[in-house]
């Protein structure tokens, strides 16, 4: 069977219905080392799988092993990057500074360029904030993102974690200032967390819902264990696949 190609949420991009999370690559710590220990070897494999089916899209975070999972990752597409697309994440703590989490301008300014240095690139397709800052106003937090946009260093910038009215506010934002929109939201999704908050894509006014469901059943995103469960407005179909499906509008 063919794969199929969705929209991005609102943009004119296209991505497989299905994805490849890659938190087990490079795997290490007491959290992500229980998940994988994929190597770039193995990692190479898995992209080669990937790609016969259609699969390009390929999903990492700064966080994961410390970077490990964007190195693993890029070492795994070298030579074949016009052929995938990459999505990573950061706002998360990636060291005990007072500025090594969040997304501030300096912050992301750096996260990227690390990311960037780390996966071997020179563009990511799509950059996802892992939660909401809420130390840090949106317009300094969009404002930082369109200049990255502009720069060619992002093509998409999205969310993940984020709640309906916090997605709004910068959805706001964006719209007042001409800036960058989020076109995506990673949600959290398991065989056991399958409820999220409907945000404003439901109807129609945001980004598009990419389901996350490559977590251990019942253990939840990789940065905390026992996560709070959204507020419930609606449940999905049950899960076919183990990855991240995407879903645009």
């Amino acid at each position: 069977m063919d794969m199929e190609y969705r929209r991005l949420g609102s943009s004119g991009l296209k991505v497989p219905a299905l994805s490849l999370g890659t938190g087990t690559f490079g795997g290490s710590g007491p959290l992500f080392s229980n998940w994988g220990t994929t190597d770039a070897q193995e990692a190479r494999r898995l992209v080669d799988i990937c790609l016969d089916a259609g699969v390009n899209l390929f999903d990492t975070a700064d966080v994961y092993s410390a970077g490990a999972s964007e190195e693993v990752l890029g070492a795994a597409i070298k030579g074949r990057r016009d052929s995938v697309l990459i999505s990573t994440k950061t706002t998360l703590p990636t060291g005990h500074g007072p500025n090594d989490a969040g997304s501030s301008r300096p912050r992301l300014l750096r996260a990227v360029d690390d990311a960037l240095r780390r996966l071997g690139t020179d563009y990511i397709d799509l950059l996802q904030l892992h939660a909401f800052d809420a130390a840090t106003p949106v317009e300094e937090v969009l404002g930082t993102l369109d200049a990255l946009v502009r720069a060619g260093k992002l093509r998409y910038i999205g969310v993940s974690n984020f709640a309906g009215w916090q997605i709004m506010k910068s959805l706001a934002a964006s719209e007042r200032h001409g800036w960058s929109r989020y076109v995506a939201h990673q949600v959290y999704y398991s065989l056991l967390g399958r409820d999220y908050e409907m945000g404003p894509d439901a109807a129609g006014a945001g980004p598009g819902r990419r389901r996350t469901g490559v977590e251990p059943a019942g253990l939840g995103p990789p940065h905390r264990q026992n996560p709070p469960r959204p507020a419930v407005a609606g449940r999905q179909p049950p899960a076919r696949h183990c990855g991240v499906r995407t879903a645009g509008r």
